[in-house]
C-alpha cells in the first residue's frame, strides 16, 4: 500500500498546504480520501495517476473536504481527450447522493452523466465495502458534523486509518487500534481548543490509546504550527510521528 498526503491544510489559505485530500494505492484500487480545494492540481503536480482513480471516499461535507469534486469530474470528462470511460465509485456517509444532486444543481446536468459510469455508494458506520483486488474500506462514526465518518483501508494484513475531522473520542481510538498508519487531524493549539477538532495533546492521547505503528498528522491550522507539536505528542505517545506535508509519501509493506 502507498499513502500520499496531497492536502494537509485547512480553509486557512496557505501557499504550502492545500485543503484536505489523500491518495491511497492498494492493489488495483486507486482511492482518493476527501477532495478539498487544490487537490486536483496536487495530483498532477506530484505525477500521480489521476486519470486512473477508481474510488473517491468523502468523510463529511465541509467545503475544505469536497470543493474539488466537480473540478476532478470535469478533468476526467474534458481534461485529457478522449475522456474517461472507466467507472468511478463515489463513497460517502448518509447524504452523499443529495450532495451530488446539489453539485449538479450548481454545475449542470453533465455531472449526472459525465461520460463515464458514476456509482454513488452510501456507507454506514460499521459497514465495510469491498473495493478492488482484495481491498476493503470500513467506516465508523466520529464527532465532528452530523454525517462525519472516518475510514479504514485494509489489504493483506495492513491497515491505514484516516480520521477525517474529529473531536477527541476514546471509542474511535479503540476502533483504530493497531493501524499501520493513523492519518490523524491536528488542527489547533490547546489555547484555541474546540470540541470538534484535535489539539496536539489530544492527538498524543488518541495515539497512546490506539497504538498505531506510525502516527501521521495533517489538517494544520497556522496557529498549531507555532507550537512544538512533536514534543507535545511525544509526552503521550512514544511511537514514530510525522508531521505531513503536501506530497509526503508513506509505503506500507503488505504481508
Amino acid at each position: 500500500m502507498r499513502l500520499v498526503t496531497l492536502g494537509t491544510g485547512t480553509v486557512a489559505l496557505s501557499g504550502a498546504r492545500v485543503c484536505a485530500g489523500h491518495y491511497v494505492e492498494a492493489g488495483a484500487t486507486r482511492l482518493l480520501l476527501d477532495c478539498g480545494s487544490g487537490i486536483t492540481h496536487r495530483l498532477a503536480e506530484l505525477g500521480l495517476p489521476w486519470r486512473d482513480i477508481t474510488h473517491v471516499a468523502i468523510t463529511h461535507f465541509h467545503t475544505d473536504h469536497i470543493s474539488d469534486l466537480a473540478t476532478l469530474a470535469f478533468a476526467w470528462k474534458y481534461g485529457d481527450l478522449p475522456g474517461r470511460s472507466a467507472p468511478l465509485v463515489l463513497v460517502g456517509p448518509a447524504g452523499i447522493a443529495a450532495l451530488l444532486d446539489r453539485l449538479i444543481g450548481a454545475f449542470g446536468d453533465w455531472l449526472r452523466e459525465p461520460g463515464f459510469p458514476l456509482v454513488v455508494r452510501e456507507i454506514a458506520p460499521g459497514e465495510a465495502i469491498a473495493l478492488d483486488d482484495g481491498t476493503t474500506l470500513r467506516a465508523t462514526k466520529v464527532p465532528h458534523t452530523e454525517e462525519s465518518i472516518a475510514y479504514s483501508i485494509e489489504r493483506r494484513g495492513r491497515r491505514v486509518v484516516y480520521t477525517g475531522d474529529l473531536g477527541y473520542d476514546p471509542m474511535f481510538a479503540e476502533w483504530a487500534r493497531g493501524a499501520d498508519v493513523l492519518l490523524c487531524e491536528c488542527s489547533l493549539p490547546i489555547e484555541m481548543a474546540i470540541p470538534l477538532h484535535l489539539t496536539p495533546e489530544q492527538c498524543g492521547a488518541l495515539a497512546a490509546a490506539a497504538l498505531p505503528k506510525h502516527l501521521v498528522l495533517t489538517h494544520f491550522y497556522p496557529p498549531v504550527e507555532r507550537v512544538d507539536i512533536r514534543a507535545i505528542v511525544a509526552a503521550h505517545y512514544a511511537g514514530p510521528v510525522t508531521l505531513a506535508d503536501d506530497g509526503s509519501t508513506f509505503e506500507i509493506e503488505e504481508d
